[in-house]
């Protein structure tokens, strides 16, 4: 199998591409920088997933493509009001409009494999998302997407959603802050914890896996059972001795 994955440099790419890698496929890893440690098992081609031009040129040169994860994306923490509309839809270019163009990219080796396409998205995409409200609409509309591109592509395609909680990355003080935050935070989630990049991965891997073989147009939660609803800590009734 040849697993293509993109932005899978580091954080959640990387563990995602080192499952693959563990199952047996050829991983190749794409993003504008190289990783920063060496990925086992896995390939690196640079490229700007934003540059239209570039991506469909990166996959008329591949012989094979098995499964694309499209896992590039990410936000800085940015309120609406706080900078222009043009820089908000840089956020929903790299989280939405640059995983359309991979999958159309990849979309004849794809057919001609009976491969699949993984969306990471996330559960910012069905909540309300502030500090990161573009990002959550481009998460949105990516799991729309992979619907239709779902009913669009069958039989030849297989396209699913991996929808994440909070996964702990190497950037994950950037939103959570220090040790003591993150686990704050953990302990808002029923099993306690921040998921692990190594987690989605496999998840990743079972969904392009034939494991999942009738499995398409689907949104699999990866969010370690959610949000406990902030409503029961607040209420005064029904409360445990």
């Amino acid at each position: 199998m040849v697993v293509v994955v993109t932005g899978g440099t580091r954080g959640v790419g990387a563990g995602i591409a080192a499952a693959f890698a563990r199952a047996g496929a050829r991983v190749l890893v794409c993003a504008r920088r190289p990783p920063e440690v060496p990925l086992p098992g896995c390939e690196f081609i640079p490229v700007d997933l934003r540059d239209a031009a570039a991506v469909r040129e990166l996959f008329a040169g591949l012989d094979r493509v098995d499964a694309l994860v499209n896992n590039a994306g990410g936000t800085p923490y940015r309120l609406l009001g706080d900078t222009d509309a043009e820089r908000h839809a840089r956020v929903i270019e790299l989280n939405l409009t640059a995983p359309l163009t991979a999958s159309l990219a990849a979309r004849a080796h794809l057919a001609a494999a009976r491969g699949s396409i993984v969306m990471i998205g996330s559960v910012s995409g069905a909540r309300p998302s502030p500090g990161t409200a573009a990002y959550g609409a481009a998460k949105a509309g990516l799991e729309s997407l992979a619907r239709s591109m779902a009913v669009e592509w069958a039989p030849d395609i297989r396209v699913n959603t991996l929808v994440l909680g909070m996964v702990r990355t190497e950037r994950a003080a950037l939103h959570y802050g220090d040790d003591a935050g993150l686990a704050a935070v953990g302990a808002t989630v029923p099993l306690g914890r921040l998921a692990e990049p190594r987690e989605v991965g496999e998840a990743a891997v079972f969904l392009a896996s034939d494991a999942a073989s009738y499995i398409t147009g689907a949104s699999l939660l990866v969010h370690g059972g959610g949000e406990r609803p902030a409503f029961l800590d607040a209420a005064t009734a029904n409360k445990e001795a």
